[in-house]
């Protein structure tokens, strides 16, 4: 066999694993990009929750979050059985997290504008996001920690990370377009049934996209089933993960870009009815969003997966961007009878977007090896764990902005008679202005990240002589 031919029979038994892997993946995107597509609308919209309420609320679910996912990856860290760290908290929480996506569609007195029908609907609101929210990070966090364990070298992570984004783009269709297919339109209560159809579809794509990866996904590698002999304390955890310059210098980036996810995605049903005039203008929103997605895995494969290869991560993201700013200005200059103009903005929007996707998790995995290099052993669901506690902050700015921008433009609660220039405004601002600031901040900070380049070599070197020698001590034990 010539060494092409081994080339190729490498990148097919990497590209195999990946796609198994993605499965998993798949579920754990649409369970959380349609909760974050739908979940404001629903609640502001059909069941008439006041904005104030739902900002408290997701303030209480960040902070919920801030214990309960360093928690979660300290006991993964920890854990030991037959079947691994990561797999036993994948199979006790998947079927729970399918059952709770419909149950946030079935509050007990939707449409209740009364202070006491209100008062019950919110506190529904509250229990089941925060239900929702413990059993989709001991879902998610043990998935995305396996990635860094599974795909080892750049090259396996290239190859894996291409494919998974493929597979991100099946669940951000299931979990984001498919919804404003099925529903119609995201504010008529009248489409309340139309919502449950959706977490209905949603809760058998992530039981059907979990049993697969289970069944037939990549196991955890023997290498490091002793690792969680060596994994630290709670505190001592958290203490190690701040110390890392790199992954400090990160957060703040990442915090920056979720918080442009997690403010598009519940703004965008809004901006496309008010702003835009689309009446019945779910499907309308649901194409702009396609636009995007299917944007992205374009410019993933010709743009940013070279750009990467060519130029690293730290440059390529700070590239990405860059030109993510530049996509996001036609929109706040859009309104009615510009539909054509708007989906080629939001086409070109998926550009910027790619680089975040793709990216984002290629440098966290440099800095969980990293942290191997320098103390022997993986850490991934606590560096994951930590980085979510601090991906809370990003839903807390979020709600604080939403909140502030619609109670002072009349939307204290959900009444289409009431939108003014001035709510058309601030609708406008929630879409353009304030994902522009932070990017901008995320710019700044990801300039001064200093994983990159001829230290970020000198990690690869050092993880190869560590990992070279765990193999010879498990052949030499068999």
């Amino acid at each position: 066999m010539n060494k092409k031919e081994n080339i190729n029979k490498k990148s097919n038994s990497i590209g195999k694993k990946a796609s198994l892997y993605s499965f998993g993946h798949v579920a754990d995107t649409v369970s959380y990009q349609s909760f974050t597509l739908l979940s404001f609308v629903f609640y502001f919209a059909i069941v008439k929750v006041p904005t104030l309420y739902i900002t408290i609320g997701f303030c209480i679910w960040s902070i919920w979050n801030a214990f309960n996912d360093p928690l979660l990856g300290y006991f993964s860290d920890r854990t030991h059985t037959k079947w691994g760290r990561r797999i036993p908290y994948i199979i006790f929480s998947f079927i729970p997290l399918a059952i709770i996506t419909v149950l946030i569609y079935t509050p007990p007195l939707p449409g209740s504008e009364a202070p006491t029908g209100q008062l019950i609907n919110f506190i529904y609101f509250l229990i089941i996001i925060m239900v929702f929210e413990l059993f989709y990070t001991m879902f998610s966090l043990n998935m995305v920690a396996l990635f860094p364990e599974i795909f080892l070298s750049d090259e396996e992570r290239r190859i894996g990370n291409n494919i998974r984004q493929f597979f991100l783009i099946i669940g951000l269709f299931i979990g984001v377009i498919l919804p404003g297919m099925i529903i119609g339109d995201f504010t008529d209560a009248s489409k309340h049934i139309n919502y449950i159809i959706v977490g209905i579809i949603i809760a058998i794509t992530i039981i059907l996209g979990a049993l697969i990866f289970l069944k037939f996904g990549p196991k955890e590698r023997d290498a490091f089933k002793e690792d969680y002999k060596k994994a630290p304390g709670f505190f001592q955890a958290l203490k190690l993960c701040i110390k890392s310059k790199s992954f400090m210098w990160y957060i703040p980036a990442e915090i920056a870009n979720w918080y442009v996810y997690g403010l598009l995605l519940p703004i965008v049903p809004l901006y496309g009815e008010f702003v835009l005039g689309l009446e019945e203008g779910a499907v309308m929103i649901s194409l702009f969003l396609a636009a995007t997605f299917l944007s992205a895995i374009l410019f993933i494969t010709v743009l940013w997966k070279p750009a990467v290869r060519k130029i690293g991560n730290r440059k390529a993201w700070l590239c990405s961007m860059t030109i993510w700013i530049a996509t996001f200005i036609p929109l706040f200059f859009l309104g009615p009878s510009m539909e054509i103009i708007a989906l080629i903005s939001f086409f070109f929007i998926g550009l910027g977007l790619a680089g975040s996707l793709y990216i984002i998790d290629l440098i966290i995995s440099d800095i969980v090896d990293e942290d191997e290099a320098t103390c022997g052993y993986r850490r991934e669901a606590a560096y994951y764990g930590v980085n979510a506690l601090f991906l809370r902050f990003s839903t807390i700015f979020v709600m604080i902005s939403i909140g502030l921008v619609f109670t002072s433009s009349g939307w204290r609660v959900f009444k289409p008679e009431n939108v003014t220039a001035t709510t058309i405004l601030g609708l406008r601002f929630l879409m353009v202005i304030l994902p522009i600031i932070a990017i901008l901040i995320a710019i700044i900070v990801i300039y001064k990240y200093p994983l990159h380049g001829e230290k970020l070599k000198n990690v690869q070197k050092e993880l190869d002589r560590i990992h070279q020698e765990k193999e010879s001590k498990i052949k030499g034990l068999t």
